[in-house]
């Protein structure tokens, strides 16, 4: 794959931002999203345009194009820092999930999950909770879009199939993510959240 490097300057003819989503974009070439034909490019940009809603920082932006790249790709963090610096490889990397890929993802799901949220609660940043949000909303928006046309089918896409699960997991990190609640991006969450699983949480 091929590599943008950054002007650190700011003076080449492509934006930190611009040079973020060449980046993904040629990372995630050829995937999409469980479940659709969407190309998974589609979920990362959503994410940016999400955290755009709180923040102008072009660090934080651009990490949020490159949230999955160290997650679900063959990127790894010494290419990612390499080109976009120390900063946004933290930010992507307070992002990345530990996959556990030595053991079969769903019996690790629960346990990943309490990780992240423990994460959220204990250590994370507030640019860190921005991309947790922005991130976390853009799934939520595609998990009730997609119950109002599949119901409970939609479960079966994922490792863990169970319903309450997911409701307890979207739950906790709403509440670990409430110093943010001014933001109506914060707000738009809590209300799928209570939309999509109300009886399970």
């Amino acid at each position: 794959m091929g590599r943008i490097k950054v002007d650190k300057a700011g003076e080449g003819e492509l934006s930190l931002f611009d040079q973020a989503i060449i980046f993904a974009t040629e990372a995630h070439a050829g995937t999409t999203r469980k479940g659709s034909s969407v190309p998974y490019i589609v979920h990362p940009l959503e994410v940016a345009s999400i955290a755009a809603t709180i923040t102008e920082d072009k660090e934080i932006l651009a990490a949020a194009v490159l949230h999955d790249v160290l997650e679900d790709t063959n990127t790894t963090p010494e290419e990612l820092g390499a080109v976009f610096g120390p900063r946004i490889l933290r930010l992507v990397q307070d992002e990345t999930e530990d996959k556990m890929r030595e053991l079969p993802p769903e019996e690790t799901w629960r346990q990943r999950k309490e990780e992240t949220i423990r994460f959220l609660r204990e250590e994370a940043s507030w640019e860190a909770k921005v991309l947790a949000l922005a991130d976390k909303l853009s799934n939520m928006r595609a998990v009730y879009r997609d119950m109002q046309i599949v119901g409970d089918k939609l479960w079966e896409r994922f490792h863990q199939k169970d319903r309450a699960m997911h409701a307890w997991m979207y739950a906790s990190v709403l509440e670990a993510l409430s110093d943010l609640s001014n933001y109506d991006v914060w707000k738009e969450y809590s209300r799928l959240v209570e939309a999509a699983f109300g009886k399970d949480i």
